[in-house]
C-alpha cells in the first residue's frame, strides 16, 4: 500500500494505485493519501482534487471513497445496482419511489448543469423551494442514488464543505465505462486484479468486505488470474496455514526506503479496515477496535507493526493539537517515533 516505500508522485497516483480510498472523513482521507506521496500537505492534496484527478463519491459500498476520474463509471456500473438494491427498503421508509428517484435527479442536471458547483446545503435549500423531498436523510439518499448511477460526483471543496457536479460535464468518457454491462466477468477480473496490486496480500473476503461483489464471481476470476500466473498465491506458514493472494509482478512491490517506527493511521484507512480476519496485533489481545468504525478525527498508533493505541487530533486556528491513548507505557525511543508522526501529521496541516 505504499506507506513504506518510496512515495507516489501525487495523490491522484495513490487513488489511482488503491483503486478507491475510503474518504467519509475528508481531511483524514487526505492525511492517507499524504502519506503515500509526495503531495505532503493538505493543501496540495486538495488541490490535486479541485483538478478533478481524482472525486469523492458514494461508490463501492455505501460510503464515502476517492476514485479517479477515469474509474469512476466501470467501477459504478459494477457496484452502483448492488448498492442501490441494498438501500431499496430504507427509500421506500423515506417516500423516495421511483418517480420522486427521477425527479430528483432531473433537478440535479438543472441545478448543477453548466459546471455549476453546489454545496449540499444549497441543493436542499433548492428541492425545498421546489416542493421536493428534502429532509436530512431523503437529501443524502437522493445525491447517493446520483451518485452510484454516476450522474454526480464531488466537485472542488469549497472551504470546509463539499460540492457536486455532473459527472458528465467534468470526467471525460472512457472505452471501457461501459465495460460491466458489455464483459461482466471481465470487469470482475480487473476488480479483483486491481485490488490485489493494491492491497495485497489478501483474499477473497477482504475483497467481500471492500467492494461487496459476489464471493463466487471473485473467487473464480482470483483462480483464473493466479492459473494465468497473473497473481500469484502465498500460503503463510502458521498454525492455520492461511492462504493469500498477490500480484505476481515483482516490480508493484517496491523496495522500502522510508520506513518510519511509528504510524498514526487513519481509522478509516485503507490499511486499517481493508482486512477482514487479519491486521495489526494489538498490543493487548482483550482490546476491542470495533468501536472505532464510528470514530472520526484520529486512529491508531502503529509501533513497529503493532496497535499500540489510539490518536486523536483537533484542528482550531492555526495550531494542531494530538492526544495519544497508548494501551500500553511506550518506551523512550517509542515516544520519539511517536513525536516525529505527529510532526509529520502537523507538517501536513502545514
Amino acid at each position: 500500500q505504499r506507506l513504506t516505500a518510496a512515495p507516489m508522485r501525487g495523490a491522484t497516483d495513490v487513488v489511482r494505485h488503491l483503486l478507491a480510498v475510503q474518504s467519509q472523513d475528508a481531511p483524514l482521507a487526505a492525511w492517507s493519501l499524504a502519506m503515500r506521496s509526495r503531495s505532503e500537505s493538505y493543501a496540495a492534496v486538495l488541490a490535486e482534487q479541485a483538478g478533478l484527478g481524482f472525486v469523492r463519491t458514494h461508490v463501492l459500498r455505501p460510503t464515502w471513497h476517492h476514485v479517479a476520474a477515469e474509474d469512476l463509471r466501470w467501477l459504478q456500473a459494477l457496484t452502483g445496482p448492488r448498492i442501490e438494491s441494498g438501500q431499496a427498503a430504507r427509500h421506500r421508509a423515506l417516500g423516495l419511489d421511483t418517480a420522486a428517484k427521477d425527479r430528483a435527479l432531473t433537478t440535479l442536471g438543472e441545478l448543477l448543469g453548466g459546471r455549476n458547483a453546489l454545496t449540499r446545503r444549497e441543493i436542499q435549500a433548492e428541492f425545498a423551494a421546489r416542493g421536493l423531498p428534502h429532509g436530512g436523510e431523503q437529501m443524502g439518499h437522493q445525491l447517493a442514488t446520483a451518485e452510484v448511477r454516476a450522474v454526480i460526483c464531488g466537485g472542488p471543496p469549497r472551504g470546509t464543505e463539499h460540492t457536486y457536479l455532473l459527472v458528465d460535464e467534468v470526467i471525460a468518457h472512457t472505452p471501457d465505462d461501459d465495460l460491466p454491462t458489455r464483459d461482466r466477468p471481465g470487469a470482475i477480473r480487473r476488480i479483483v486484479h486491481r485490488f490485489l496490486s493494491g492491497h495485497g496480500p489478501g483474499d477473497e473476503r477482504d475483497l467481500l468486505r471492500w467492494a461487496n461483489i459476489p464471493l463466487t464471481e471473485s473467487r473464480a476470476a482470483m483462480a483464473e488470474l493466479v492459473e494465468e500466473g497473473i497473481l500469484e498465491s502465498l500460503t503463510v506458514r502458521d498454525e492455520a496455514g492461511e492462504e493469500f493472494i498477490l500480484h505476481a509482478d515483482p516490480t508493484v512491490r517496491p523496495r522500502t526506503t522510508r520506513e518510519h517506527a511509528a504510524y498514526l493511521l487513519p481509522t478509516f484507512d485503507e490499511v486499517t479496515l481493508t482486512y477482514a480476519r487479519t491486521g495489526f496485533p494489538l498490543a493487548r489481545a482483550t482490546l476491542d477496535r470495533s468501536r472505532l468504525i464510528a470514530e472520526a478525527g484520529g486512529g491508531t498508533v502503529v509501533i513497529g507493526g503493532v496497535d499500540v493505541g489510539l490518536w486523536k487530533r483537533t484542528v482550531t486556528g492555526r495550531k494542531v493539537s494530538v492526544t495519544i491513548h497508548p494501551e500500553r507505557p511506550l518506551t523512550e525511543p517509542e515516544r520519539d517515533a511517536v513525536d516525529e508522526a505527529i510532526a509529520r501529521l502537523t507538517a501536513f496541516h502545514e
